[in-house]
C-alpha cells in the first residue's frame, strides 16, 4: 500500500466521523432549540401514568365484633420463566423454590419451562420465607405485595360467611350477598414518571383517594356458633350421618345467633373442597319434615276451635283407611286425648284433625306459617321448599301432609314456624345481619325487627306451647329435657323418598323446640340426614337439641323459670 493511498483513506475516514459529529450535533441543536409540538406531546404522553390505588375489601364480623373475614397484605412469589431461562439456571430456581415454598419441584420445574413471561407459583408466603428468597437474588423471581382474604376461623360460620374468590369478588354466603359494600372503590392517581418509570412527585396530576369497603356484622355469635357445630361434629362421628344442620333463633327478634350446616369446608381453601360442602344445607336442602309438621296442623286447627287438648280421638289401634289407603302409627294406639296424640305422635290423629280443617283452611294456614316460599333471609342459595296449589292436591293429600309429606321445607322454615308458636303467634323474617357501617364505624344500613304475618293468636299459641311441653316431659322428645328449664318441642323422622315410594333405610332425623317455654328466648332445630343405628328423632336430634341448649342458657345467661303452668288446657278456645 502506497503512502498516498494510505492518506487518503485516513482523510476519508476523518471527514467521515466529522459529518457524523456534525450532524449528530445539527439534530441536537435542532432537538433543543427547534419547536417540535408532535414529538413533545409524543414524549409527554409517553410519561404520563394512571394507576389504580387498589383498596381491601371490608371486614365480616359477628354481632360483638369478633373478626371472621378480613383482608390482610401478604407476599405472591412468581417467575419470569423466559427471562430465567435466558438469565439464570431454571433447575437450581426451582429446586430452590420449591423447597423454601413446599412444593412439589416437578412441578415449579414445569412452570419455569413454560413459555410465558409470568407463573404465579405461591399466594400468602409468610415474610420470613419471602425474604430468603429475595436475598438469594434467583433471577426472574419476584416477590410482590397482594391483598389476600383472610378467614381466621377457617370452617366456622363457613356457609354463613361465604368468600371472595380470587379476583376480590364475593362468591358465596355474605361475600356474595353483600358484595358492594365490602368491596370499596378503587382509587386514582394520574402521574409523571421519568426515564426510569419512576414517579416524579413534584409533578402528579391527580389524586382520588380510595373508598374502603363497608363492614357487614352479624346477628351471629361467634362463641354459640362455636358450641353448635362442635355439637353436631361429636354426633356426626357417633352416627355417621351423611349431613346435619342446626339453627338457634332468638324468638322475640327473628335474629340467627347461629347457623351450622355439615359436611362444612375450610374458608381458606375453597377452591379445593368438594361442590357438595359448599351447600348450606340449613336454608338450601328441600326435605319432607316428618312429624315435627304436625305442630302447624294442631295450631290450625286450635285456631279454627276445631279442637281441644283434653279431646279424645281415636286412633284405630295404629291401623286407618282414608280414600281407600291405609295409614298406620309407629305404635299402634287406642283412644287418646288431643295432647297425648300430639305427645306419642300419631299419624291417624294428624290426618283426622286435618281432615276437620278440610283442603282450603289447611292451604291457607300453612302459606300463612310460610310454607312453600322463601323467608327472605339476607343469605344466597336459599330455597322455598314445595307447596304444591290445591288444586293438584289428590285424595289422600289431606292426610298425608299433616305429617310431612307431600310438602317439602327448609331446616329455616321450619324453625320459623316453630318460633311463631314461641312469640305468640308472630312470625318474624329470620335475618342473620345486624348492620353495615363504613370503615369508620358509621352505620349505613341497619336490620330491623320485621313481624311478617300472625297466623295464630297468642291463646292459641300458649295452649300449643303447654302440649309440645309434655312431648319433652312424657312423650318422644324426653332426651331434649334440661335440668331447670322447661322445653317444648317435637321429634320428626321422616324416611327419604326412593325409587317405587319411600325407602325405609334412609331417613332423616329432626327434633325442634324452643325454651323457656314459660318465657320463650330460643329456638332450635337440629336435623340429620341418614343417621345409622339409632334413627330416630327422638334417639338421635333431641340429645343434640339439649347438647346446644344446656351451653347456650348458659352462654347468653338465660335464667331457669319455676315450673308454672300459665294456661288451663281445658279453656275454650273460640275461632277467628
Amino acid at each position: 500500500m502506497t503512502e498516498k493511498s494510505h492518506r487518503w483513506r485516513v482523510t476519508l475516514i476523518v471527514v467521515a466521523m466529522s459529518a457524523v459529529w456534525i450532524g449528530l450535533g445539527v439534530r441536537l441543536s435542532h432537538l433543543h432549540l427547534g419547536d417540535h409540538p408532535r414529538l413533545l406531546a409524543k414524549i409527554e404522553k409517553t410519561r404520563q401514568v394512571s394507576a389504580q390505588i387498589l383498596v381491601g375489601r371490608g371486614r365480616v364480623l359477628d354481632r360483638n365484633g369478633n373478626v371472621l373475614a378480613a383482608d390482610v397484605t401478604t407476599r405472591e412469589i412468581s417467575v419470569d420463566p423466559t427471562f430465567t431461562r435466558q438469565h439464570g439456571y431454571p433447575l437450581f430456581t426451582a429446586q430452590q423454590l420449591a423447597r423454601l415454598l413446599e412444593l412439589d419441584p416437578a412441578m415449579v420445574f414445569a412452570r419455569i419451562e413454560r413459555p410465558t413471561k409470568y407463573e404465579l407459583l405461591k399466594r400468602q408466603v409468610p415474610d420470613d420465607i419471602a425474604r430468603q428468597i429475595q436475598s438469594m437474588g434467583m433471577p426472574g423471581v419476584r416477590c410482590d405485595e397482594a391483598m389476600t382474604r383472610l378467614y381466621p376461623h377457617a370452617a366456622l360460620m363457613a356457609h354463613v360467611v361465604g368468600f371472595a374468590n380470587a379476583e376480590g369478588v364475593g362468591s358465596a354466603g355474605v361475600e356474595m350477598r353483600y358484595d358492594r359494600y365490602l368491596r370499596g372503590v378503587p382509587g386514582l392517581r394520574e402521574m409523571e414518571v421519568d426515564g426510569r418509570r419512576r414517579e416524579v412527585r413534584n409533578r402528579r396530576r391527580l389524586e382520588i383517594p380510595p373508598q374502603p369497603g363497608g363492614d357487614v356484622y352479624l346477628t351471629l355469635d361467634q362463641n354459640l356458633q362455636f358450641f353448635v357445630e362442635q355439637a353436631l361434629d361429636d354426633a356426626l362421628a357417633t352416627n355417621g350421618a351423611i349431613g346435619a344442620w342446626a339453627i338457634v333463633q332468638r324468638v322475640k327478634t327473628g335474629e340467627i345467633l347461629a347457623m351450622a350446616s355439615r359436611p362444612a369446608f375450610d374458608l381458606n381453601a375453597f377452591n379445593t373442597a368438594p361442590t357438595d360442602h359448599l351447600m348450606n344445607r340449613a336454608i338450601g336442602y328441600v326435605y319432607e319434615p316428618g312429624s315435627i309438621f304436625k305442630i302447624i296442623v294442631y295450631a290450625a286447627a286450635l285456631n279454627e276451635g276445631l279442637l281441644r287438648p283434653d279431646e279424645i280421638i281415636d286412633c284405630e289401634n295404629g291401623l286407618w283407611f282414608h280414600a281407600g289407603k291405609p295409614l298406620r302409627d309407629f305404635h299402634p294406639y287406642g283412644r287418646l286425648t288431643a295432647t297425648d296424640a300430639l305427645k306419642k305422635s300419631s299419624n291417624i290423629a294428624a290426618a283426622k284433625i286435618a281432615l276437620r280443617l278440610g283442603e282450603e283452611r289447611l292451604h291457607k294456614y300453612l302459606q300463612a306459617f310460610g310454607i312453600g316460599r322463601r323467608s327472605g333471609i339476607e343469605l344466597p342459595g336459599e330455597e322455598g321448599g314445595i307447596l304444591h296449589p290445591r288444586s293438584h292436591w289428590n285424595k289422600l293429600s289431606i292426610s298425608r301432609i299433616p305429617m310431612g309429606h307431600e310438602v317439602a321445607v327448609t331446616g329455616l322454615q321450619m324453625v320459623n314456624a316453630l318460633n311463631a308458636i314461641a312469640n305468640d303467634g308472630q312470625l318474624m323474617r329470620p335475618r342473620v345481619i345486624e348492620r353495615v357501617a363504613t370503615a369508620r364505624g358509621q352505620t349505613i344500613q341497619r336490620s330491623e325487627t320485621e313481624v311478617v304475618g300472625r297466623p295464630i293468636r297468642p291463646d292459641v299459641a300458649r295452649t300449643l306451647t303447654e302440649m309440645l311441653v309434655q312431648v319433652t316431659e312424657e312423650g318422644t322428645g324426653k332426651r331434649a329435657r334440661i335440668e331447670g328449664y322447661t322445653v317444648a318441642g317435637k321429634t320428626g323422622t321422616a324416611e327419604k323418598a326412593g325409587p317405587g315410594g319411600y325407602d325405609r333405610s334412609r331417613n332423616l332425623a329432626s327434633f325442634i323446640g324452643f325454651l323457656p317455654a314459660e318465657r320463650p328466648e330460643l329456638s332450635i332445630l337440629v336435623t340429620f340426614d341418614e343417621p345409622q343405628g339409632l334413627r330416630q328423632g327422638g334417639q338421635v336430634a333431641a340429645p343434640v337439641f339439649r347438647a346446644i341448649a344446656e351451653k347456650a342458657v348458659r352462654y347468653l345467661d338465660i335464667p331457669p323459670i319455676d315450673e308454672a303452668r300459665f294456661i288451663d288446657l281445658d279453656s275454650e278456645i273460640t275461632p277467628l
